[in-house]
């Protein structure tokens, strides 16, 4: 399905509910294909296309984007209480970590400094099954499917992991858009609280960006990498939204999906956002 661009710029302008009803032209895509690449960059204010490319209505497995909605979801929940609050101490008897920086204690800030997968699990263990799907539910999240693996029952802990939920570079960029303009449906608080988290990066041509990678592989295979980086730019008065995806052989091999998407963005910002 292809979509006229102003009518896409319309549906960025209304913002709230293509969340929540569905947004058109989308396709799923439970590993995606070598080579596969898509951007998207919208102006905040206007909700004018900058840039949209590749397989922007396909949806992908989100990885550690995820750590956005959970934020929300950890605030709005009452779990999180500020950017430093709550700080919990890695325990290898019931936490999953293979890196350094995941094996100390984390708080809010460093939990999406850091990707800390184990945090992201006390966030939905907390919530608990009921809860957490209402959320995604609430919140209009891609597919809003968090059954997780086949015949697992790890939903809780997996679904957002080359598992079961998936959303398309649209839905990420419309998802932050809305966070920006604290219309999605949790509290304002959560919203302005998950902002202040989000690590934030040096781009070029004079851009400050705030943003969150995701990494993972095709078909658990390290040489295949898949990435993301979602979130947003500020220089001066002006604001754009983005998000960007790649899988493949052909991406970087000497750093992680998510870091090599987020390389590109701050090298290019400065061209693609003007």
């Amino acid at each position: 399905m292809t979509i006229d661009r102003r009518n896409f710029t319309r549906m960025f302008a209304l913002g709230t509910g293509y969340g929540i009803l569905g947004f058109p032209g989308l396709s799923e895509a439970a590993t995606p294909a070598a080579g596969t690449r898509a951007f998207v960059m919208v102006d905040h204010a206007s909700a004018r296309i900058l840039h949209r490319t590749g397989a922007a209505a396909t949806r992908f497995t989100p990885c550690s984007t995820f750590k956005i909605p959970l934020a929300l979801m950890g605030f709005d929940a009452g779990i999180l209480k500020d950017a430093h609050t709550p700080a919990w101490d890695y325990d290898p008897r019931v936490h999953q970590a293979s890196r350094a920086a995941e094996k100390q204690r984390t708080d809010p800030t460093s939990f999406e400094l850091n990707s800390v997968i184990w945090y992201s699990r006390e966030i939905t263990r907390r919530l608990g099954a009921r809860k957490f799907k209402a959320y995604i539910d609430q919140l209009g999240y891609g597919n809003r499917d968090v059954t997780g693996n086949p015949g697992k029952n790890d939903g809780l802990t997996h679904s957002w992991l080359l598992s079961s939920l998936r959303i398309s570079p649209d839905e990420q960029a419309m998802f932050v858009r809305r966070m920006l303009a604290r219309r999605l449906m949790v509290s304002a608080q959560a919203q302005s609280l998950t902002q202040s988290i989000l690590p934030v990066f040096e781009g070029s041509g004079g851009w400050t960006v705030h943003g969150k990678t995701g990494s993972g592989s095709l078909d658990k295979d390290d040489s295949k990498p898949l990435g993301w980086f979602v979130g947003w730019a500020d220089k001066g008065k002006r604001r754009v939204v983005f998000a960007k995806f790649g899988a493949g052989a052909d991406m970087r091999q000497d750093m992680a999906g998510g870091m090599a998407m987020r390389t590109e963005l701050l090298r290019d910002i400065g061209k693609l956002a003007g």
